[in-house]
């Protein structure tokens, strides 16, 4: 018996210090990286049209953020666009333990006003690609964004193999007006609609007609506006980082003559499945195998088109994510994704926040979604869904009409702090009955953002497992300001304490304590 304790411990001591031994080399491994960043108004002519823009050092896409998984991403931004605040959102990094850095204006932080600083901290746990984007107003329009990568530790590989070292694509659509004045249109009575953009972008860089306008104002021949181009050899397997940050538009995306393997989307590995086309309202990672004996083609700069499609595509389960079949809660939240606002006048901005919580649910079943409904809790919420942390809760998304006739649209949904599974969509009403049979519960693919079609409905499920306030809202910028979101709370009483940056603006905060 004597013995056999001392095997035990033995065999305890050898374990414990192999498990030291290897969080040490993973925290030797881990880096910090620091960068600062001056956002300023600057002429930009991404399209040779010359437009004030939103950059970040002078540039617009802003820097690519490079990085290792574990590492420590530290941005301290400097606010010098004299009339403007804003806030950045690390798209689909989980700020796991760093509720208060995800850059969400008025939930998790207060917008960085004119001449003041805000420092981001956050680690990145998570190989994959990312971006980053303003999340204030209609800033992402104006160019307040980026690509964030985040590649394996050494001795980890990645299950798909390619030739070439990667290449980062953004695309973006792009409007002449500034962000500060489509805002305006917004938020008027009369409301005006911000249209369609008069450019679409690869990596900052397109083409408009300047035929009509004076050079001062469109010049065809400025450098800055010269298309994208990407030097390949015939036979070699190169990978592709491609992120779609449009404000409004849909794109799809293809290399004329080629396939295209899909690998990964929102920093999730996927069984690879070839296509010739990819429909983007989300990030996808694809590399790129060339036709044998594919004869080469002629410089074509064609417009993007702006129809939509989803891709079929089953995600690689980990540990850490087993799976979807998981004992769901009774908690079941089902949203429309449009009503009508009520006419009453908007309350004084003296009165208190009303604390009337968000409806656990409505009459789905008697709701016609061909005729909008007037929607009195537009005035009378919190639009905050409380939830049991760590429980499993399934989301309905039901899209409806518009508020004009016999017209729907698509709405790309995303969640903060959370990946979540897509178990399903379809074409009309949700039936609580005969569409929840129809779940894929095998290997539905685990997304951050999921498109919700046109009279359709998309069926999501998460683990509400990250402490802190969430925000969960279509990604269409304009939605989102006319007010397209909810918040989901779970486990706040575990998150710290904010640090004082988070807590006031400008000089008020001096005068909170936290």
């Amino acid at each position: 018996m004597f013995e056999l304790v001392q095997c035990r411990k033995s065999l305890m001591i050898i374990f414990l210090a192999l498990k030291l031994s290897f969080m040490f080399n993973s925290l030797s491994e881990a880096r910090v990286h620091n960068y600062t960043w001056d956002i300023t108004y600057q002429y930009k002519s991404q399209d040779c049209y010359k437009k004030l823009a939103i950059t970040i050092n002078g540039m617009t896409p802003g820097p690519v953020i490079s990085a290792t998984e574990g590492d420590t991403i530290i941005v301290n931004v400097i606010n010098k666009l004299f009339m403007e605040n804003f806030a950045i959102h690390w798209h689909s990094i989980k700020q796991i333990g760093t509720p208060w850095m995800d850059g969400a204006d008025g939930v998790s932080q207060c917008a960085t006003i004119p001449g003041d600083t805000f420092t981001y901290q956050f680690v990145v746990n998570k190989a994959g690609t990312y971006m980053y984007h303003s999340h204030y107003g209609v800033q992402k329009k104006s160019g307040l964004y980026g690509l964030i990568k985040v590649t394996v530790r050494t001795g980890k590989s990645e299950p798909f193999k390619y030739d070439d070292d990667d290449h980062s694509i953004v695309l973006t659509d792009w409007y002449h007006s500034s962000s500060y004045e489509e805002a305006t249109k917004l938020t008027s009575l009369p409301f005006v609609w911000i249209g369609s953009p008069q450019s679409l972008l690869i990596n900052g860089r397109g083409k408009y007609d300047c035929s009509n306008l004076n050079t001062n104002v469109c010049d065809s021949t400025n450098p800055e506006c010269v298309p994208y181009s990407l030097t390949v050899v015939p036979g070699k397997t190169y990978r592709l980082r491609i992120a779609s940050l449009t404000s409004l538009s849909s794109l799809s995306f293809q290399i004329e003559g080629h396939n295209l393997t899909v690998v990964e989307a929102d920093g999730q590995y996927v069984e690879p499945f070839v296509t010739k086309n990819l429909a983007y309202l989300e990030r996808h990672r694809i590399k790129n195998q060339p036709k044998s004996g594919h004869q080469s083609s002629p410089a074509l700069h064609p417009e993007p088109s702006k129809h939509f499609r989803q891709s079929d595509y089953a995600s690689q389960h980990t540990k850490h994510h087993p799976g979807p079949n998981q004992v769901v809660s009774q908690q079941c939240l089902s949203h429309s994704s449009t009503h009508s606002l009520s006419d009453s006048p908007e309350k004084n901005w003296t009165d208190v926040f009303d604390q009337t919580p968000a409806p656990e649910s409505y009459d789905f079943q008697n709701y016609d979604i061909y005729n909008v409904p007037g929607n009195k809790n537009s005035t009378s919420s919190t639009s905050i869904y409380r939830l049991k942390f760590n429980s499993t809760v399934d989301v309905i998304l039901q899209n409806a009409n518009t508020m004009n006739v016999n017209n729907s649209e698509t709405h790309p949904w995303h969640l903060h702090g959370h990946d979540f599974w897509v178990l399903g969509y379809g074409d009309g009403k949700f039936n609580m009955s005969s569409d929840v049979k129809k779940y894929n519960l095998v290997d539905p693919i685990m997304k951050s953002t999921v498109p919700l079609h046109p009279y359709g409905w998309t069926a999501l499920r998460f683990q509400a497992d990250n402490p802190g306030i969430w925000l969960f809202h279509c990604h269409i910028e304009a939605h989102f300001l006319m007010g397209m979101l909810v918040l989901f709370e779970s486990g706040s009483e575990m998150v710290r304490e904010p640090p004082q940056q988070n807590i006031g603006c400008g000089r008020t905060k001096s005068l909170i304590k936290p």
